[in-house]
């Protein structure tokens, strides 16, 4: 009987799906685990075999806990809207739901490929899913609630005094009572203050406006990145080197009214979470740069021939005294206002250069010094010197308050800005306020130093100057102590088609939220997925989209006469909204009613197992904390952190093969031949070179028509024999190789056991399909302990000490391999175990059930197989996991080195249990013993039983 993978594992993948027998259960006595993978973006490229590395993870996981008892969660599902779908609806024609829905689903596109589908390739690797429970985020039933979060937060501010988010009406509360001088919230800059009487003479409109200036999501003016290649905003992670990722289109900085959220109310909170979940300190610290919390003062630097004011957060208060030039970002609001008519033409041609530059770009640019003077002055608030103004791309808009106090004595930047410029005009003699050294560099400590040159701090330290310049500050009104953040509100709108809509009209230019039993409001039809002429975004083709407050519908877009049909938003949501709160909908997935119950929420809590990659460190791990922060603190979400404990899985790289074209022929040369020669190497596709490094050369000519009349100049056993490189895998490389190909030609049980088997889950490691062999090769020997070529051949035989030592240091290794995500070490382990039981010939059913259930979570359709054929009716997915049994590992016999004047000579196998004088009988009547004594009595025998046997003399 012959182990038949594809046979096998196409009849359990059947039965599970029939029996669903990974459906979890909402409600159970059995103790709750939620194991979740960052759920895919479905591009028509389909899986290749770096993806499934932590599902199959995930999925060893979750099947062990399954073994020890748990009601187990271990959902999937597509996060399918995004920018790819939509570039691809641009270019082909075809409308990104349908698209989508053939990436997923499988099928025939319109140019007519034929698309394996995400779902047949993620059953065919025999994943443990709940798929009653998959979510699809551009399904209408799932964005409903996603537009419902949206609402919730519109009607929500935060309140600093209790911490948390609140109705807006308990804002508006306030307002009508005590106005708004006293309100503690976190809320946009510079709101005039009003009293209760001027607030309720308010007209409407004006109290909508002001609320907007509190709401957790709102409508702003920002600086974003600009596309324009792709008629949308982009956001910092979709830039590499000031173009888009996608395409490489030119980006440029922009001021555009967009929605944003104010991720920055939840920056403590953000950051004190970290403490309480279970993720690498390497992700930890990424997010805690990313919040960036600082601790200082704002300073306000009056004018000099303006009303205004520069605002200053700075973290050094106490070196206010060597300030000796202010750096505002280009895009500050006040650059246009105080530039002076001279430096116009340069501010203006340099705003222009800088706008090319992405944020992220012009903070990791360390090195470019540059700048422009505006011409203008600020006042110090002490000395009332003169301080020049000028402007870099060092400094950004949106953190802090887009303005530097620049002290070039304490600071490497300002130091280095100082000494570029130094000489021309607007730019000061550096001033030294510390008792160090500054002539070669700034000295930026905050220990070991005294200020001098600072009038009223001179001889104190950083922590009492700091202390001191605050409270001067604060009695001459202008500054006070303050703790900053570089978190930003998130932008949220995106001038795209694919994406959710916002259940938003507008009635006299004021946003106004669609009432929550009328959603979802469904994404229209459009002609064309590009902006429109006039440069809106796509959706203002769509004829069907405007809000008829009557009917409580969306119209055709020629009714509406803002009487009573207004136009809704125009913009979608980010890519992020979706993917921010879809682990609760999971708890809850057929609820049409609610995201999810709060019975199903309180039960399940949290992602007890989180595995994803590293590179959603500061987007979608932060947004989702955020989401849900806010959601508990409105009473849905049961707690503050959504993801306990988080594994980021390393990524398999491909093994890139290249052939070598002589320069200017057509012309190739096996690598072992080039000699002289000189040569371009070019990618093949490695699915035409075996795993000898062979090319098959008329596959090769064949593959590409520019190829066809290639020649070939081959080594001395006719091969030609290709180079090979460790890259990433990407069609672009010809290196991938899906998990389809391999399933059909090993089994998903061999592509399981291979990915585990290559190397620790969180590091990189390179793809070879030439090492697939040997684990297919210890399945056919696993499969041989039960079967020979008639049949089965467990017996009930008592099994013997070695085949129980076998099993239990499997038990035992397998145990704390997967509880400590050492996978790769468990096959390891297995792979022992066959060879020590097939040397042993070991046929014991008392040892063969339980190694079937010991690998199961790692080979799932082989251990069913084995499983049922040993005569079970029932899955072996819930079988108790086998206990370790300490006893069966201790040993009885010890292996003795026999020493002679401490030289081992030979060893001994002895019972434990002998005691110092039956060792010495035994060892003194061994013939090896007398043949090494040659007649002689030794002088003295030296035993540590259990240890060591030593002759002396």
């Amino acid at each position: 009987m012959k182990y038949n993978p594809n046979e096998i594992e196409a009849k359990w993948q059947k039965k599970w799906a029939e029996n669903k027998t990974f459906a979890a259960e909402n409600n159970s006595d059995k103790p709750k685990y939620y194991v979740l993978d960052m759920f895919p973006y479905p591009s028509g490229a389909g899986l290749h075999v770096g993806h499934p590395l932590g599902y199959i993870a995930s999925d060893v996981y979750s099947r062990f806990k399954r073994h020890q008892g748990f009601n187990v969660l271990h959902p999937m599902g597509y996060d399918s809207f995004g920018l790819p779908a939509e570039q691809y609806a641009i270019q082909t024609g075809q409308r990104p739901e349908d698209t989508t829905r053939v990436n997923i689903d499988g099928g025939v596109d319109k140019e007519g490929n034929q698309i394996a589908g995400y779902r047949t390739q993620l059953d065919k690797i025999g994943f443990s899913f709940d798929w009653d429970r998959e979510v699809r985020t551009s399904n209408p039933d799932y964005y409903k609630h996603t537009q419902w979060i949206f609402i919730q937060l519109f009607n929500s501010w935060y309140n600093k005094d209790s911490d948390k988010a609140e109705d807006i009406s308990t804002l508006i509360s306030i307002f009508e009572k005590d106005g708004n001088s006293n309100v503690n919230a976190v809320c946009d800059d510079n709101i005039a203050a009003f009293s209760a009487a001027e607030w309720n003479a308010f007209a409407k409109d004006e109290q909508e406006k002001i609320l907007l200036q509190y709401r957790l999501t709102y409508l702003a003016e920002t600086e974003v990145n600009w596309c324009p290649g792709l008629g949308t905003v982009l956001a910092n992670d979709e830039i590499v080197n000031g173009v888009s990722e996608r395409g490489g289109f030119p980006v440029v900085r922009k001021k555009m009214t967009q929605w944003s959220m104010r991720i920055s109310a939840y920056a403590e909170r953000l950051l004190q979470g970290l403490d309480t979940i279970d993720w690498s300190e390497s992700i930890k610290e990424s997010q805690r740069n990313w919040i960036g919390k600082s601790v200082g003062a704002m300073v306000s630097f009056n004018l000099k021939d303006n009303e205004n004011t520069i605002d200053v957060f700075t973290t050094r208060p106490d070196t206010i005294f060597g300030v000796t030039f202010m750096t505002l970002a280009p895009e500050h609001e006040l650059v246009a206002q105080i530039t002076t008519p001279d430096q116009k033409a340069a501010v203006e041609a340099y705003i222009e250069k800088t706008s090319k530059r992405s944020e992220r770009e012009r903070m990791a640019d360390v090195k470019t010094i540059s700048g422009v003077f505006t011409g203008a002055y600020a006042e110090h608030p002490f000395t009332k010197e003169a301080i020049p103004v000028w402007i870099g791309d060092y400094v950004l808009a949106g953190y802090g308050t887009g303005a530097v106090m620049a002290v070039p004595c304490g600071d490497e930047r300002d130091y280095a800005f100082a000494n570029f410029f130094k000489g021309q005009n607007g730019m000061p003699e550096i001033k030294n306020i510390v008792d160090k050294d500054i002539s070669e560099a700034a000295f930026g400590g905050k220990e070991g130093f005294q200020l001098v040159n600072s009038d009223f701090l001179n001889g104190m330290g950083y922590k009492d100057g700091t202390q001191k310049v605050i409270a001067e500050l604060e009695k001459i009104n202008q500054g006070y102590g303050k703790i900053n953040y570089r978190l930003r509100d998130a932008v949220f709108s995106r001038q795209r088609y694919w994406g959710e809509p916002f259940p938003v009209y507008y009635v006299n230019g004021l946003p106004k939220m669609i009432d929550v039993q009328h959603l979802p409001i469904i994404l229209p039809e459009v002609e064309k997925y590009l902006p429109t002429e006039d440069g809106l975004p796509p959706l203002g083709n769509a004829a069907v989209w405007a809000w008829d407050t009557i009917q409580n519908a969306v119209v055709s877009t020629q009714l509406a006469d803002n009487k009573t049909v207004f136009p809704l938003e125009l913009n979608t949501m980010p890519g992020w909204a979706g993917s921010s709160w879809y682990w609760m909908r999971y708890m809850d997935a057929a609820n049409e009613n609610e995201f999810a119950s709060a019975a199903a929420l309180k039960y399940w809590e949290f992602v007890d197992l989180y595995i994803g990659g590293s590179e959603h460190a500061t987007g979608h791990l932060l947004y989702s904390r955020f989401w849900n922060k806010f959601l508990k603190d409105k009473g849905f979400a049961p707690t503050e952190e959504p993801f306990k404990k988080l594994i980021n899985q390393g990524m398999i790289l491909g093994t890139s093969a290249f052939v070598y074209r002589i320069e200017g022929t057509n012309s190739f040369v096996s690598k072992n031949k080039i000699g002289d020669h000189k040569v371009q190497p070019i990618h093949a596709d490695v699915s035409i070179v075996n795993a000898s490094d062979e090319l098959d050369v008329e596959k090769f000519k064949a593959w590409r028509e520019d190829y066809a009349d290639a020649e070939f100049i081959l080594d001395e056993n006719g091969k030609y024999i290709v180079g090979r490189e460790v890259e990433k895998m990407s069609k672009s490389k010809y290196n991938v190789v899906t998990p389809d190909a391999i399933c059909a030609e090993y089994g998903a049980d061999t592509l399981r056991l291979y990915e585990m088997f290559l190397g620790p889950l969180e590091q990189a490691k390179p793809w070879n399909t030439a090492g697939i062999s040997g684990v297919f090769g210890f399945l056919k020997k696993l499969w041989r302990l039960y079967f020979d070529d008639n049949g089965l051949i467990v017996t009930n035989d008592e099994p013997t000490k070695d085949n129980l030592k076998s099993l239990h240091k499997t038990i035992k290794k397998v145990s704390e391999d997967i509880e400590g995500f050492s996978f790769n070490t468990s096959v390891s382990q297995f792979m022992i175990c066959v060879n020590e039981l097939s040397t042993q010939n070991c046929h014991s059913r008392a040892i063969l059930e339980p190694l079937a259930i010991v690998i199961s979570p790692y080979a799932p359709h082989i251990a069913e197989e084995l499983w049922s054929l040993l005569g079970h009716s029932d899955s072996i997915a819930t079988v108790a996991f086998p206990k370790f049994e300490p006893a069966h590992l201790v040993e009885s016999d010890k292996e003795y080195p026999v020493s002679f004047n401490g030289k081992m000579r030979f060893t001994i196998k002895l019972p434990l249990d002998l005691t110092k004088e039956q060792i010495e009988e035994i060892v003194m009547k061994d013939e090896r013993t007398q043949k090494q004594l040659d007649g002689r009595t030794p002088n003295k025998v030296i035993i540590v039983p259990g240890k060591i046997i030593n002759l002396v003399g």
